[in-house]
């Protein structure tokens, strides 16, 4: 199964120099830990919940902080004729729990570990992938 049949295609952005707090609203209205960071149409990163948590809040920085000091950046993304499996793999081998889905230089899509699990021949493949995504990796500072 590729992507494009699993992925949310409907994928709001925001802007590397938004606040903090217009991503953390756009979390909460849309019930999600993480939103692209675009300029246009090209991803040039994320902002997650905990990106929010660890690098403003803990920093004592406001809500006024542009998104792009505390977004992660060296976006890691997938194509939407990936399958499942090569998807799972990437999110696995880069520890992360969302794959923005990237086509012709565009953001059209985002999976997450979930989307992929739903699928009843990727539950094996979301359990190897959350496996090695949930090892911990080094402190963030």
């Amino acid at each position: 199964m590729d992507l494009r049949q699993v992925m949310t295609s409907d994928v709001s952005t925001v802007e590397p120099n938004a606040p903090v707090s217009e991503a953390a609203q756009k979390m909460r209205e849309l019930n999600v830990g993480a939103i692209p960071v675009s300029n246009g149409q090209e991803p040039v990163g994320i902002v997650t919940d905990r990106d929010i948590t660890i690098r403003n809040v803990a920093e004592n920085h406001d809500g006024n902080t542009a998104v792009e000091q505390v977004m992660s950046s060296g976006l890691v993304y997938g194509s939407p004729d990936m399958t499942t499996q090569e998807a799972a793999n990437l999110m696995a081998e880069n520890q992360i729990r969302r794959l923005p889905i990237v086509e012709n230089g565009n953001l059209v899509g985002i999976v997450s570990l979930g989307d992929i699990s739903v699928q009843s021949e990727a539950d094996m493949e979301a359990g190897d992938a959350l496996s090695t995504i949930s090892i911990p990796s080094k402190p963030q500072k």
